[in-house]
């Protein structure tokens, strides 16, 4: 990561799933870099995940929520008591992970989605208006760089051919794409209006360690090997495109370093699957490893939930055109370690089920 010496990066919801494997990989790569990581944990953030960061004193965990102006606007200026106590800098560089993201959760409950994805994303982008206007440089902000990770469900859903590009249209079919295309507006707002150094990425479906196990591949991995029925919506043909979250990572670090200001980055793997077809993989490769036998065998149909989009693809030229980016993660051996992960982080993924149950059924 490339940063002037004592610059300090934000990243919220570094508890979350891609958050906590972005920080670890920022801090692994680099000696230098100084992160804020501010996570309100909720059910989706937990601070387990992070547990192998404890005693690093270039990461400083920040519990709190991102629509708390006055919280965002002392970490923008470096004002915040634990900054000052451990040496760390005002915000120059954000990556803005924090959003509630679970789809069957937003249909039941669509207010807070609101409420975290669009005025907190609102509350961040005005707390580095305050704090980067009149900064100097060449683009009055003295290099500062904000990256706002959305999804390429702000899309909507595709027929049997063709990808999303960076040109469709925004189409959102769920409450919670429509909260991410309402922020992902606001950011576009910030950067035509203020002129603020901000660049979007939308990625397809993310998978590997410390997904939450609501999420579908942790769901059938968890079914198989307790030897339950493994659900899948409907009638299984629902296609996604599935990106290791180590790719991903790397892809929102680039855009930090090198993508261009008021620019759209889609991300995407280039791995299509069916569900069921997914589904059926991760059941032989429980059975491999667990020495089960017949997890095929109990895959079954649920009710479809509503508005269920039947395709999302992505192409990721632009990214790969002008950033040099492409996905690194062979997926046989990415949704494998994935398998080997769950079955041996035994005491994360039991914590994350416990939480997960005090939170409600999506």
């Amino acid at each position: 990561m490339s940063a002037a010496p004592g610059a300090t990066l934000l990243v919220t919801g570094g508890a979350g799933f891609i958050g906590c494997n972005f920080v670890r990989h920022v801090l692994s790569t680099d000696p230098a870099a100084r992160v804020v990581n501010l996570d309100l944990l909720t059910y989706a953030g937990r601070r387990e995940s992070l547990a192998d960061l404890s005693g690093d004193a270039r990461h400083l965990f920040v519990h709190g929520d991102i629509r708390d102006a006055a919280l965002a606007e002392a970490l923008f200026k470096g004002t915040h008591p634990a900054m000052r106590e451990g040496g760390f800098g005002p915000v120059t560089r954000v990556v803005h992970f924090a959003a509630e993201s679970h789809v069957d959760r937003s249909i039941g409950g669509p207010e807070v989605f609101v409420s975290t994805n669009v005025q907190g994303t609102l509350t961040l982008l005005e707390a580095a208006r305050g704090a980067w206007a009149g900064r100097g440089g060449a683009d009055g902000h003295g290099g500062a760089r904000f990256v706002h990770v959305s999804t390429d469900e702000v899309y909507g859903a595709l027929g049997p051919e063709g990808r999303f590009t960076e040109a469709t249209p925004l189409a959102p079919n769920s409450p919670y794409s429509a909260s991410k295309a309402g922020s992902d507006l606001l950011v576009r707002a910030f950067v035509h209006t203020y002129g603020l150094p901000c660049m979007i990425t939308r990625c397809s479906n993310n998978y590997g360690p410390y997904q939450l196990p609501e999420k579908f591949i942790p769901v059938v991995i968890e079914a198989a090997r307790e030897g339950r029925p493994i659900p899948v919506y409907g009638d299984g043909r629902q296609v996604r495109d599935w990106l290791h979250v180590a790719d991903h990572v790397r892809a929102v670090l680039r855009v930090l370093d090198a993508g261009r200001v008021g620019e759209v980055y889609n991300v995407g793997g280039g791995n299509e699957w069916a569900n069921l077809d997914l589904a059926g993989l991760l059941c032989d490769l429980v059975d491999a490893r667990t020495g089960g036998s017949g997890a095929r065998g109990r895959i079954t149909s649920v009710q479809d939930r509503p508005g269920h989009d039947r395709r999302y693809a992505i192409d990721a030229a632009k990214i790969r055109d002008e950033l040099g980016w492409a996905p690194e993660e062979p997926f046989e051996a990415g949704i494998a370690s994935t398998v080997d992960w769950y079955l041996a982080e035994r005491a994360w993924v039991e914590g994350a089920r416990k939480a997960l149950s005090g939170a409600g059924a999506p």
